[in-house]
């Protein structure tokens, strides 16, 4: 009798990633698109036949395929692995999954995860496993600030009514060049006040509450702060936030794995002293204990266990291979020259950000597929 394909959804693909459950994967994209960015994991297996290798028959994909355990199908969209995933089930392989939406709807899934505790509340890191992006939800005392949300802000609007939680500020760190932000929108939908640094603001047609030096947010009865840390580099106006003096949230500056490229708004040569200075001075004043969460991640490696991403200081000091170059001639090097390539119509998402261009749903979608990279190290 034929196996019934079934259809995965991107959030229990997630779980598959973070508990670290084994997967074998199917990826029927072309060679290129899946060469530049597929899913992976320390539990993924994965090969690539490309769709139109299939459609006279599948039995060479079938002696690629393991007999047993689960067999996930992906494409673009979804419709390509369905017919492949149902090929293969009639050629008797038993545990056969297609990726509902495709590639496309896990680019833009979000996984939320606690990143740690908080008076009266707790920090929420939002993984985006599909780009490797990661947006918080700062909770306390029944109020809440989204930190580097995405452009799907129902998502954050759902935890919120779920925690019985009000969100009263969305907070950019800069000027983002690899997603579209979603801080405008939820402050609008939600009455909230969007925080911008001003630095990074010179050209946007919105209106926007000015993220200074010094500036201090407090969340709930208790008061929770968030401290607000001019740290450029990565743009000009790049600011971290200090948050209760357990945590601190780096944007694109500091990652686990690497450190922030300063060339996305093509400034790359000025923009590396600030780069420097934030991380070779400015966070060396800081106390090792605080736990940096960064707003990206490179490798699926770097998510720890529960599936978040987050490191103390004081190790990152002691592992993160960009805060070791301390000849300044061969940090500069490291920061400007042989850089991956840029993230995908990074300069369209830069100016969507702006509100300069205003790009339909679809084409949103479009301009994000891919990878983040926005670290040096990202290859």
């Amino acid at each position: 009798m034929m196996t019934t394909v079934k259809a995965m959804t991107s959030g229990e693909l997630a779980r598959y990633l973070i508990d670290r459950k084994p997967l074998y994967i199917l990826d029927v994209r072309n060679e290129d698109v899946y060469g530049d960015w597929r899913i992976e994991g320390q539990s993924i297996e994965s090969i690539n036949i490309p769709y139109f290798d299939l459609l006279d028959g599948v039995e060479e994909a079938v002696k690629q395929l393991p007999s047993d355990g689960p067999i996930l199908v992906v494409c673009a969209k979804e419709g390509s692995s369905v017919f492949v995933a149902e090929q293969l089930a009639e050629a008797g392989l038993r545990e056969v999954y297609y990726l509902q939406g495709g590639m496309k709807e896990w680019s833009e899934h979000l996984e939320p995860v606690k990143a740690g505790d908080l008076p009266d509340g707790a920090l929420y890191q939002f993984v985006r496993l599909g780009k490797g992006c990661l947006s918080y939800m700062v909770v306390s005392g029944g109020e809440a600030a989204v930190i580097d949300a995405m452009r799907t802000t129902g998502v954050y609007e759902a935890f919120a009514e779920k925690l019985g939680v009000t969100i009263k500020h969305t907070l950019d760190t800069h000027l983002h060049a690899d997603h579209i932000s979603g801080g405008r929108k939820l402050a609008e939908l939600t009455g909230a006040a969007y925080w911008l640094p001003p630095k990074d603001a010179g050209e946007v047609t919105f209106s926007y509450a000015k993220l200074e030096d010094g500036e201090r947010i407090a969340i709930g009865a208790t008061e929770i702060g968030i401290g607000a840390l001019y740290s450029p580099g990565h743009t000009i106006g790049s600011t971290s936030f200090i948050v209760n003096g357990q945590y601190l949230l780096t944007g694109d500056i500091l990652f686990v794995a690497s450190i922030g490229r300063p060339d996305l708004a093509g400034q790359a040569e000025d923009w590396a002293g600030d780069l420097r200075r934030t991380l070779y001075e400015g966070y060396r004043g800081l106390s090792e204990e605080l736990i940096v969460l960064p707003a990206h991640f490179g490798q699926i490696d770097e998510l720890d266990e529960n599936g978040r991403v987050a490191a103390k200081l004081g190790d990152l000091f002691r592992d993160n291979p960009g805060l070791h170059l301390e000849d300044e001639s061969e940090f500069r090097r490291a920061v400007t020259e042989n850089l991956p390539q840029h993230p995908n119509a990074y300069q369209q998402i830069r100016q969507t950000n702006m509100g300069r261009i205003h790009p339909t749903e679809e084409e949103q979608r479009e301009m994000e597929i891919g990878p983040n990279r926005c670290a040096i190290h990202d290859q």
